[in-house]
């Protein structure tokens, strides 16, 4: 009994022309790996695992990548934030002390029609 075997199908004058032409990279690269060579007509059962452990692990790393560069743009975009509001804090405290002044206190005052002492405080003294 004979063993079946696939039979590569070829029109006798386009497969050789497109073959010898090697006007097509997919052609010259098809010729360079010889990929048939190595694992047959078709993809063996035995080595899906690993090729889908391979896939699986390269797609957790791209993941991690896109994750990782997601966060470092975020941490940015919060650290320029924080800069901006430590700027904003410093102005108001600046303004605040400023307006805490005594002077500025009795520039505040005098609109409300309480004055500023000019004359030190009296000491009382108490005989007994």
């Amino acid at each position: 009994m004979a063993k079946n075997t696939f039979r590569a199908k070829e029109e006798k004058g386009k497969a050789t022309k497109r073959i010898s032409s090697g006007s097509s990279l997919f052609s010259f690269i098809e010729k360079k790996l010889d990929i048939t060579g190595l694992i047959g007509y078709g993809i063996p059962v035995k080595l899906v695992p690993p090729f889908l452990y391979a896939a699986t692990l390269a797609l957790i790393y791209i993941w991690s990548n896109h994750k990782a560069e997601n966060t470092i743009r975020e941490i940015n975009r919060v650290q320029q934030e924080v800069e901006d509001l430590r700027a904003d804090v410093t102005t108001l405290e600046a303004d605040y002390m400023f307006s805490s002044k005594q002077s500025e206190v009795a520039k505040k005052m005098q609109a409300l029609g309480v004055y500023e002492i000019d004359e030190p405080p009296m000491k009382i003294k108490v005989k007994k």
